[in-house]
């Protein structure tokens, strides 16, 4: 039913239970998860900031692919960046490109609190995927 999950990570507890979730699904429908993992850059008139360094975003998606990958898991883990305010477009994107049959993501994640219920990344990928979204509170 599912080849390819796509877990979207930012480092929230909701993320880790979606990988959790994205890794059950993956042991009974025998399928690859990608975790990808997309760094906000916010660009001033002069220079750009991440938010993280390349190296907490690797550390992060490696956590989270090891963790995969004990549970028995064929895993796989990718880091992008992207201006602030595209990662929805971004994980849209990425899922496409990997051929994903599912989106699995934190329903909150660490960014502000501009969504009240769902986050707004989450409801943005929502109504942007071509492919069904899981929300994992």
């Amino acid at each position: 039913m599912y080849d390819t999950i796509v877990v979207a990570i930012d480092g929230s507890e909701c993320a880790t239970h979606a990988v959790s979730v994205a890794g059950s699904l993956a042991s009974a429908f025998a399928s690859e998860v990608v975790v990808i993992h997309v760094a906000e850059t916010v660009a001033a008139w002069t220079f750009a900031v991440e938010a993280e360094t390349p190296d907490e975003a690797w550390n992060l998606t490696d956590l989270e692919v090891r963790r995969l990958k004990d549970m028995g898991v064929s895993a796989r883990g990718e880091v992008f960046s992207t201006v602030r305010g595209a990662v929805p477009h971004r994980i849209v994107e990425l899922a496409e490109a990997a051929g994903a049959d599912l989106i699995v993501m934190g329903s909150r994640g660490l960014g502000d609190l501009s969504g009240l219920l769902l986050g707004s990344v989450a409801h943005k990928v929502l109504h942007l995927s071509k492919v069904p979204v899981l929300v994992v509170k």
